[in-house]
């Protein structure tokens, strides 16, 4: 069926996008719901989509960044991803309990990206965190579905937008605390002339 696709597709290019759009499960709730689908089919393309738009997402954003961020930072956020590269099982559990909150991804695959984390580090456990909260996500969402306006008016409130402001505020951190100083001197620094 041509929908499956469809959700693919959708999942794939919020996920690739650099700024904080809608998460790929309301979309995924939306096919379900609209067009009456299997909600595993759902997930499983939903989350394959999003998984492909997260790899892509790793590999570009090093290139835009490097266009916008002074070499020093540059140089700085790719000290902090081969820090965190030393332990694959510490990555792993930190994206994948990562990927079970509420926070936007967009965050911690910027993060990830600038720092030029290989996504092999981060890809993995992002799919089998997605699975469990965007199969939950459906399954709420099929369910709020059912009640009159629950779904819509869900996708529009406090929590959402408290939600982009903490994912805001984990990139904020990324780019402007001096992670060598914190992670060589402990000492906790911030830079803002980071911009070229």
């Amino acid at each position: 069926m041509w929908i499956y696709p469809a959700v693919f597709l959708a999942a794939f290019g919020v996920d690739l996008i650099p700024i904080f759009a809608p998460p790929a499960w309301t979309l995924m709730v939306l096919f379900l719901v609209k067009f009456d689908l299997n909600p595993w089919g759902v997930l499983v393309a939903g989350v394959l989509g999003s998984a492909f738009g997260r790899y892509l997402f790793s590999l570009y954003i090093p290139k835009v960044s490097g266009k916008l961020i002074k070499r020093r930072k540059d140089e700085e956020l790719e000290f902090v991803g081969k820090k965190l590269a030393q332990s694959r099982w510490k990555t792993w559990s930190f994206v994948f309990l990562y990927t079970l909150t509420p926070l936007s991804t967009t965050a911690l695959f910027t993060a990830a990206g600038i720092a030029k984390v290989h996504p092999m580090q981060t890809v993995p456990p992002f799919v089998v965190g997605k699975l469990l909260s965007d199969g939950l996500m459906i399954a709420m969402g099929k369910h709020l579905s059912a009640k009159e306006g629950g779904f819509w008016h869900s996708l529009i409130s406090l929590k959402g937008i408290l939600t982009m402001v903490c994912g805001l505020i984990v990139i904020g951190g990324l780019l402007f605390v001096d992670w060598r100083a914190l992670l060589q001197k402990k000492k906790l620094k911030f830079n803002f002339k980071i911009w070229k």
